[in-house]
């Protein structure tokens, strides 16, 4: 009996949600090297791949202010300087996501759930404008059903609005619901609204194992559940 199957009694779910970044693609690199452009132009030095890794996973506000701050607290970053940071980086963000890679595994599992006729759908904290162009550049844009950004809803995740909002959509109710992430936010979406969850072991989570956070499954790869 596959993994999955394990954690519903022998049945698929119902409907499965999944994170993006970190979870199904690596876009550290693109993300890290409009946060590098953005340095740039307001005279900053670089942050580099491996320091922007630590800090994505809480949306493009708050990753521009970590950069700002050059460390994961920004609580002293203010709101103007914030939002002329925002907008260089969106900027340098937007249309090219060429660095950006699919990680092992993830296809296998997305096309045996399609193939079962399980409903997913994606939630993400990214804005909602690079979700769609980011899919289909990567070829994954024809197995969600339901999109939710970080701007769709007036809440992010780790706030289960918007995975109520999938449930609600989908007629499913949380125990038979599943949602797949990397991080702290993802895990805490999940349990806040009582729905079981997987993680994986390679995404973002600020530099913590998130073995820490207590997901129901731990997994080196999505088709580990298969």
């Amino acid at each position: 009996m596959s993994l999955l199957r394990e954690l519903f009694g022998g049945e698929l779910p119902n409907l499965v949600m999944f994170d993006l970044d970190g979870t199904l693609i690596d876009s550290v690199p693109d993300l890290a090297a409009a946060v590098d452009v953005m340095l740039g132009q307001l005279g900053r030095d670089a942050a580099g791949v491996e320091q922007v890794r630590h800090w994505v996973g809480n949306g493009a506000r708050v990753l521009v202010r970590r950069a700002l701050a050059g460390d994961i607290e920004h609580a002293h970053i203010g709101e103007a300087e914030t939002e002329q940071a925002l907008a260089l980086f969106l900027e340098a963000y937007a249309g090219d996501h060429s660095r950006s890679t699919v990680y092992p595994g993830v296809r296998a599992l997305l096309d045996r759930l399609q193939g079962e006729q399980v409903p997913l759908a994606l939630i993400t904290n990214k804005p909602s404008r690079f979700v769609p162009e980011l899919l289909a550049d990567k070829q994954l844009d024809g197995y969600f059903r339901w999109l939710v950004g970080g701007d769709t809803l007036p809440v992010q995740k780790p706030d289960p609005a918007a995975l109520h909002w999938v449930m609600q959509q989908a007629g499913v109710v949380a125990g038979q619901a599943l949602f797949v992430g990397d991080s702290r936010s993802d895990v805490l979406a999940a349990k806040a609204a009582g729905v079981p969850v997987v993680a994986v072991s390679y995404g973002y989570n600020h530099g913590r194992p998130i073995a820490s956070e207590n997901p129901d499954l731990l997994v080196d790869s999505l088709d580990a559940l298969i």
